[in-house]
């Protein structure tokens, strides 16, 4: 009788010295998101997850290690001569919205589906990517080294999670960033600039004429920028988005304030740095600027890199996608690839289908064998 493909994922991973069926990979995955779910961790207070996540390792007897509350751990037969591949995801979460109506830190399985906060985003990935690490794991014949980087500080875009911890990483030729994306491939990801702005005008009574009032000057500016169109536009993102997410100005009826501050969400696209996104707004608009940061610029890797082609090859598509990650502040090749949707994420009652925790370790496995 010819072999199903269960059968088949069984023989080859009993060839690479893996002692784990598909069910088994999906149990650990889906018990250990459980516990993930059930010790809060948000950004900056991620201490006790980590110490759950080093527990799951431990308890199979492989060695991690940590800086901070970023956990991470190499390959049996690591080879200091090899490339590295880095698996790396989040454990941090955003705080729960009020609109949850269920508790967010109790796990509950219902309708082949685990809900609880961070569920979805990025705890999916994380315990897929555990479980493909695993897989991985005692394979003495790897082409390049495997290391799984679980992080903090992800929702913040923190300097204490990834970015603090990549320096520590051997050698690492290529990033598989996990986040929910469906499986498919984010070939390229906006980056993210954050800017203060300031109009000056003249303060009076309002009774008398003003034609120095920074609120008028300020929506007149304002109404530029917004509608402006920048040169290049991306084939993969688009075009650069500017967003006015918050405007303050004045304090009383009868007087006409000194200034208005707002701030801009800029969402810039593998066209352009985040410096030269700055420098043109600068030079269209008459407020004073101040940008927050320059560091999470926008990334891309190339169509026909071998872990794109692997991803196509196995029917997977690829994407721009709208929304940055760790991706931003990764100095090395990544695509961004995991299990769930990104529209579910920082929603109330977050959830995560175990169809997809199941798709995910499959899709990870089909995708690596192809390249390592």
């Amino acid at each position: 009788m010819k072999p199903n493909y269960k059968t088949k994922l069984i023989i080859k991973m009993k060839e690479q010295k893996s002692y784990y069926s598909q069910e088994e990979l999906v149990l650990n995955a889906t018990e250990l998101l459980k516990k993930i779910i059930a010790t809060p961790s948000l950004s900056k207070d991620e201490y006790d997850v980590s110490l759950v996540i080093e527990g799951f390792f431990h308890q199979r007897n492989i060695p991690t290690k940590r800086l901070k509350n970023n956990i991470w751990a190499v390959n049996q037969y690591f080879d200091e001569t090899k490339p590295s591949i880095v698996l790396n995801t989040h454990h941090d979460t955003v705080k729960p919205n009020k609109a949850f109506t269920i508790d967010p830190f109790i796990p509950i399985e219902k309708d082949g589906k685990i809900f609880g906060l961070g569920s979805n985003d990025a705890g999916a990935s994380l315990v897929s990517m555990v479980q493909v690490f695993l897989h991985f794991y005692e394979n003495e014949n790897l082409s390049h080294n495997l290391i799984i980087a679980l992080t903090a500080e992800e929702e913040i875009s923190g300097k204490e999670g990834i970015e603090l911890l990549f320096p520590q990483l051997p050698n690492v030729e290529l990033a598989i960033v996990g986040e929910p994306t469906k499986m498919n491939l984010a070939i390229a990801e906006k980056g993210l600039l954050v800017i203060d702005g300031e109009m000056l005008g003249t303060a009076s009574h309002a009774a008398h004429p003003n034609q120095d009032n920074a609120i008028v000057k300020c929506m007149a500016d304002l109404d530029h920028i917004l509608n402006f169109k920048f040169p290049k536009v991306s084939p993969y993102l688009g075009e650069v988005k500017v967003t006015l997410s918050v405007i303050n100005a004045g304090t009383q009826h009868n007087v006409v304030p000194e200034k208005c501050n707002f701030t801009l969400d800029v969402r810039v696209t593998d066209e352009y740095s985040n410096k030269e996104v700055f420098e043109i707004i600068q030079s269209e608009m008459k407020s004073k600027l101040t940008a927050r940061s320059f560091r999470l610029n926008s990334s891309r890797i190339n169509e026909d890199h071998p872990i794109v082609k692997a991803g196509l090859e196995i029917g997977r598509t690829t994407y721009g996608s709208p929304t940055s990650s760790d991706q931003a502040i990764i100095p090395c090749t990544s695509v961004k690839i995991g299990p769930g949707d990104s529209t579910r994420s920082h929603t109330a009652d977050e959830f995560i289908y175990i169809n997809e925790i199941n798709e995910g370790i499959e899709i990870y496995i089909k995708i690596l064998e192809k390249i390592l």
